[in-house]
């Protein structure tokens, strides 16, 4: 988006009672950090309700040169230990941690009672073994980074063909991931969920992580009894329609459990990656 979207996006949100978190949750890298700062310098000036950050460079230039300026720490930050938490909001004067989905809801409940800032949380969406942010899978197939690019699929490496009987197959960067049977549901195109061909077994096989998404609904009431005040819904490379859907679901479920009543979240198998829906580690360590 630009810069005039997003001095527009701020008076439209907060008149519907929204706000508006700018993330700046890249790394910034050699030889200077400018574009980094300029993008801080700009969620200032137009008074964004907070920025998003992970860089540690970064923390420190809006937290010094913005004083006033909200900070969320990232989940690319990889903070997931109540010392590492309490170093960013000590250093940084960070307000809100957004948690790894490593962690189970009896975790992040012990975390909650020994950090000062609020727990923002996973509750929808991707999920893979890969560290957060710091995935190299795309970037060795595409030269593209996951992180400073902001996808794990660039959509100019994605290639789909199908053949005389319909199957398709699905290419990222030129290398095959995976191929799916005419009428079979096709998944997210990560190297990560990908099918693969080895000497150890005679079919192909997700040698990393099935398609799957996170789908912590059933976990909603924990999760605000551990002490989560934000609910983080992964829309990145998905449509407007995934997103308004997964979000009003997601919404009206939360003020369902508040007032006391049973949450509706059925509808919402329909849109997780391959009709498939885990709890990851949030229920058990041994999720899959």
């Amino acid at each position: 988006f630009s810069i005039q979207a997003l001095e527009q996006s701020i008076p439209y949100a907060r008149e519907r009672g929204t706000k508006v978190l700018l993330a700046v949750n890249s790394f910034a890298t050699a030889p200077g950090s400018a574009m980094w700062r300029e993008a801080v310098d700009i969620g200032a000036r137009l008074k964004v309700d907070a920025i998003i950050v992970a860089d540690i460079g970064v923390a420190q230039y809006a937290s010094e040169t913005h004083p006033d300026l909200r900070l969320h720490l990232s989940v690319q930050a990889g903070a997931s230990s109540p010392e590492a938490i309490r170093f960013y909001c000590r250093e940084f004067g960070v307000k809100r941690v957004v948690l790894p989905r490593i962690l189970t809801v009896e975790e992040i409940s012990a975390i909650h009672r020994e950090i000062p800032c609020e727990i923002e949380a996973f509750v929808f969406g991707n999920i893979g073994m890969m560290s957060e942010g710091r995935c190299s899978l795309t970037n060795y197939v595409t030269g593209l980074s996951t992180n400073m690019d902001g996808v794990c699929s660039p959509a100019s490496a994605v290639e789909y063909a199908e053949d005389e009987k319909g199957n398709l197959s699905a290419k990222l960067g030129n290398y095959e991931i995976d191929c799916f049977e005419k009428g079979e549901s096709a998944g997210y195109p990560t190297i990560c969920k990908g099918r693969y061909l080895t000497p150890a077994r005679k079919e192909a096989y997700y040698a990393f992580e099935e398609p799957i998404s996170l789908n912590l609904s059933s976990l909603l009431p924990e999760l605000i009894k551990a002490g989560v005040t934000a609910f983080k819904i992964e829309g990145r490379q998905r449509s407007r329609s995934y997103v308004k859907s997964v979000v009003s679901a997601y919404r009206a479920a939360v003020d369902n459990i508040m007032e006391g009543n049973e949450p509706d979240l059925s509808t919402l198998i329909s849109l997780t990656e391959g009709g498939k829906q885990t709890e990851g580690a949030f229920k058990s360590k041994k999720w899959r």
